[in-house]
This record gives structure tokens, sequence and C-alpha cells, in this order.
């Protein structure tokens, strides 16, 4: 019935039909000749994406992704006529403060998996029951087991009025929020909103600096993230502009060959590239980013059949940046987070996050991790997060 509010149980079962056909495909995928290069300037290398394909074909097991997800209460619920699936974990501390985590692309409520545990029950994790969350993990409109949408408009803005109406729908009437990559984008709309409940955000990329915008210069910092969001712009940049201008066309090859969509979700940056690499290539992952975890993630978009709408989603952000152009957004007033990864495709200086962000009140320069750094680095992620939101509590 359209328009219900009901939150109905869901549970993951894919036909076998369908992981034979990828299986079929993958066999039958014909291949490129080797790159002329000895490194990633030429895209996804040949060595990589064939260790893959062999590895998806022969040994990867889909259903022990599938088991992993039935463990954990699953939900959907129609918001303005998509519906939206939602993984909602519950801590077994009834104070806990509740979270709503965004992933971003080509990502999926995957990367955010290994968090789960640390961030629901903390005390079996090196934690404190008053570091604990109730954890609320939608996938956006588009993306895996949630719904595409039919209509035009579900940009950032719109996916974060949904995430409100969840949160109220869930029956959390104080909570906070967080997000990476397109996750970061939806919890800056979210910050921006306020929307009644919304204690605070945390983001893990400043997307207020990779609008094209001038950005300070004055620091060695400054100066080194400027490089980096240059080198990002001039080789690291294809999948952006190609997804935020012609997302139907790349969308043909990523439902119609599943080594593309591989590919095409593997050639993301650098840091990741290498490191999921090596997962394949020499059988040395880096933390979470495991073979078998990257291909869940790549199997989640293949059996729904959501690369395509996946990809508008950069192209609605980019008509509605271009809609509100000349237009000063309104400002966060809510206390911000923000933690810099080393492996981010730039590493955001504290100065450019108090530009954008001038409610600052936590930042951190983690260790290790990139631009996963809930699926590289799980702990270290929870351990963030738990920072961030203390003084909320």
């Amino acid at each position: 019935m359209s328009g219900t509010t009901e939150i109905r149980p869901f549970r993951v079962d894919m036909h076998d039909e369908a992981i034979a056909d990828l299986r079929r495909r993958i066999a039958a995928t014909r291949w490129s000749s080797r790159e002329l290069v000895d490194d990633r300037s030429q895209g996804v290398q040949l060595a990589t994406i064939q260790e893959l394909a062999r590895y998806w074909a022969a040994e990867y097991d889909w259903r022990a992704c599938e088991a992993e997800l039935n463990a954990l209460p699953q939900f959907t619920t129609e918001i303005e006529g998509v519906d939206v699936h939602f993984i909602h974990v519950k801590s077994p501390h009834q104070d806990a403060l509740p979270l709503i985590m965004t992933h971003g692309w080509p990502g999926s409520v995957i990367e955010l998996l290994g968090a789960v545990g640390p961030l629901t029950d903390p005390t079996a994790h090196g934690g404190s029951a008053g570091d604990a969350f109730h954890l609320v993990l939608p996938s956006i409109p588009g993306y895996g087991f949630s719904a595409e949408p039919t209509e035009l408009g579900w940009y950032a803005g719109r996916v974060a009025q949904a995430w409100a109406e969840l949160m109220r729908r869930l029956g959390y009437t104080r909570y906070v929020a967080q997000g990476g990559d397109q996750g970061a984008a939806v919890t800056d709309a979210m910050g921006r909103q306020a929307p009644e409940g919304l204690a605070g955000i945390h983001m893990n990329l400043l997307v207020t600096a990779l609008g094209g915008g001038a950005m300070p210069a004055d620091t060695e910092q400054e100066r080194a993230a400027l490089e980096q969001t240059k080198t990002f712009r001039a080789s690291g940049f294809g999948y952006f502009l190609e997804q935020a201008t012609r997302p139907q066309t790349i969308g043909y090859a990523l439902l119609e060959s599943p080594v593309a969509l591989a590919a095409w979700m593997l050639d993301h940056d650098t840091d990741a590239y290498y490191k999921i690499s090596r997962a394949f290539v020499d059988g040395q992952p880096s933390g979470g980013l495991t073979r078998d975890h990257i291909l869940d993630n790549i199997t989640v978009y293949w059996l729904t059949g959501t690369g395509a709408s996946a990809a508008r989603s950069y192209w609605e952000s980019g008509r509605a940046q271009a809609l509100a152009a000349g237009q000063a957004p309104p400002p966060v007033k809510l206390p911000v987070g923000f933690t810099t990864f080393p492996g981010e495709i730039f590493r955001a200086p504290r100065s450019w996050v108090e530009l954008g962000y001038p409610t600052l009140s936590y930042f951190h320069e983690a260790a290790r991790g990139g631009h996963f750094a809930a699926w590289e680095e799980p702990e270290l992620f929870a351990t963030e997060i738990r920072a961030a939101f203390s003084p909320l509590r």
C-alpha cells in the first residue's frame, strides 16, 4: 500500500540461478590486452582483475555473506515512495546513543558491518558501556537492497530528509549521524537541515573542500592537501565525472558484465586500489579489505542490479549543486566531529574543516586507514566515533 509507514522485516535470499548466471558471465568475459604501464595510471591492471574474476567464479561463497547479513536485524520501510532497506542493531546497553551511519560509493552497508560489534557492544571490544550506540545502517535509495527511485530529486539533501524520517519512525527523539564519501554528503546535509532530534554529526571526508572553491594554502598541511586534491581531479576523477554527467551510459556495462562492474568499482582512489589489488594478487589484505569482503560488496551491486541507479546519485548531486549555484548553504550549527585518515583522497587539515564547520568540536588525524576506514580498520573507526560523540552523551 502506497504511503504506508510500516516497518517490515527483511531477509536476503538470492536465487541459485542468479549466482549461476554470475559465474557464467564471468567465464564469458572478453579480456582486454594488458596495460602498457607498470602502475594503475591506465586503470585497473589486468593481473588484478583477472585474479579477482578467477576467485569470484571459483572460490567465493555469496551464501556466507547472505548469512552474515541475515544474522542482523534487517528491515524495509517506504519513505516518499521508495522502499528503504536498513539494518537496525540495538545495543544491549539501554542508555546507548542512537547513531545513523551512511555508506558511500562504491561501498554499501557491507563496508560498515565490521563496526557493528564495536559500536553496539563496546564492552566486548575494549570499551565501556557508556560508549554504546543503537545503530541504524540504511542503504541509500538506488543502492543495494533499497529500491531505485523512479523520479528525479533523490540527491543527498533529500536522502538526509528521509533519514530524519526514518529515525523519527524508529522512535528516536535524540540521535547522531555519521558518514564518509556519499555518506558524508548526506550527513553534511543532515547537519545543515538540523532536523529535530539530531544532536551532532561526524564525517571522514571533507565534502566542503570538493566543490572546486579556493581553499587556504598558507601552511605545509594545507599545501599538501591542495596538491592531493589536484592529483585527484587530474588522474582520479574519471568515475566521478562519468557518473555525474552520464550515469545511464556507464550503467549498461555495469548491469551487463560483472567484470566491468568490478573494475569500475575498484578504480576509485589510489590507496584503496593498491590495497585491494594486494589482497587478490599477493594474498595480503589490509585489515577488513579482504578478498571475500570486497566481493561481498561488489556482489551486492550485481545481484541487486543497482550499478546504474547508484551512479545516478552523482548526477543528482551535480544537478542539485547547479540549481543552488550562487546560494550559500545553511550553516551547520550542531557540534561537528571529523577524522582524517592518512590514506584518504586528501588529508583534510583542521583549518579546512573549521572553515566548512565553525562548530567543530572534535578533530583527529588517525594513524591508519583510508577512504574505506570503517571497512579497513573497523575497531579504530569505532574508537573515533566513540571519541567524537562522547561529549554529547
